[in-house]
């Protein structure tokens, strides 16, 4: 490696590693949207594997995120053990998984789902995937709802509560932490663990992107028939672009569900996934750094936009709701990055073309 891309990489982790010491002098709430924003990073990766690399528009990709978090909200609660008498024989306290279970767990089992919902619709493309995709998210949403009739499953639209944090080699995640004599709040130690998940999704991703694989997903993007005249097997290979984005949202949903402590269907309506897609098409499809540069503008970006809402709100006293025009601003603000930048914010570069050449 170079010595300035050591350097810049360097620096990096190093600003990465101090952010959250700074954000937390200023309370506990900015280092919690920072929180936020990396595990839609972490999203956003993973729906760029179907969306960016294999060219599949999904519009369901929340149901995956919510699958992984009742998934851990079942794991790690008493629920279970309130309401069936066989987990209260066998648990008497409730089910506490570990860190190290849980992960493969969501992952697993985002990606089964994920296998069953790429299955039906593999001869479908465009909009008819996007419309089957969206109704599978509104699908599993409306069960997470209802089941808890006649056997209380997900506890309906009240939620599942009483989850439990993470615990890592004997360190509480949802506890303050004294190291040295200084106090690392839970926010900050949440905010190094979706850190590590998130980096470890980046190499992932690239490792994917240079592989065989990832060149038969963008062969199947570019033209579907060509790829299968040339030997790819596009069913598999859809299959499994399916599957391994699932398993980003399942892992992701499973780190939600323990840093909130508490999961509800309301966490996982159809303006999510919208948004998770957004995210990748205004940072760039099919382009990891840009794919994390559009999940941090639009998460950060409602955040910001509140503090404009409320003066706004005054001026036209309160006849306009705050969230409403916080809402607006945020549509607002991504027509206008569209129409400056159609691409995307950091867009990937354009194969088949040199490279500009500097002029002296």
């Amino acid at each position: 490696m170079q010595p300035k891309k050591l350097f810049t990489f360097l620096a990096a982790a190093v600003g990465l590693l101090v952010v959250p010491l700074f954000a937390q002098q200023l309370g506990n709430g900015p280092v919690r949207i920072i929180d936020l924003a990396l595990l839609y990073v972490l999203l956003a990766l993973g729906l760029n594997i179907v969306v960016g690399y294999a060219g599949l528009l999904d519009l369901g990709y929340v149901a995956f995120y919510a699958v992984g978090a009742y998934m851990f909200g079942l794991m790690a609660s008493p629920h279970l053990s309130e309401n069936f008498e066989s987990f209260r024989a066998a648990f008497p306290n409730g089910l506490h998984s570990p860190i190290w279970l849980v992960i493969p767990a969501g992952a697993a089992l985002a990606a089964f789902f994920g296998v069953v919902l790429g299955a039906p619709t593999l001869k479908l493309r465009g909009d008819y995937l996007a419309i089957v995709t969206l109704g599978f998210g509104e699908i599993i949403r409306v069960f997470l709802n209802n089941l808890e009739y006649p056997v209380n499953v997900t506890n309906g639209p009240r939620g599942i509560g009483q989850i439990d944090s993470f615990h890592i080699l004997g360190v509480d995640l949802g506890k303050s932490w004294d190291v040295f004599g200084f106090t690392l709040p839970s926010v900050t130690l949440y905010y190094y663990l979706f850190l590590a998940l998130v980096v470890a999704g980046v190499v992932i991703c690239y490792r994917l992107e240079n592989s065989r694989i990832g060149r038969a997903w963008m062969a199947i993007r570019e033209d579907e028939i060509a790829a299968k005249a040339m030997g790819i097997n596009t069913r598999n290979m859809k299959l499994l672009a399916f599957g391994m984005g699932a398993t980003f949202g399942g892992v992701s949903g499973a780190m939600f569900a323990s840093f909130q402590g508490f999961v509800s269907p309301e966490s996982f309506s159809l303006q999510e996934s919208v948004m998770i897609v957004a995210m990748v098409v205004l940072g760039g499809i099919g382009h990891i750094p840009g794919v994390i540069l559009g999940a941090l503008v639009l998460s950060a970006m409602p955040e910001v936009l509140r503090y404009v809402a409320g003066p706004l709100q005054q001026m036209t006293d309160g006849r306009l709701d705050a969230s409403i025009l916080r809402q607006l601003l945020v549509a607002l603000a991504m027509i206008g990055v569209m129409l400056a930048r159609p691409r995307g914010l950091w867009p990937a570069p354009e194969h088949g073309k040199a490279a500009p050449v500097a002029v002296k």
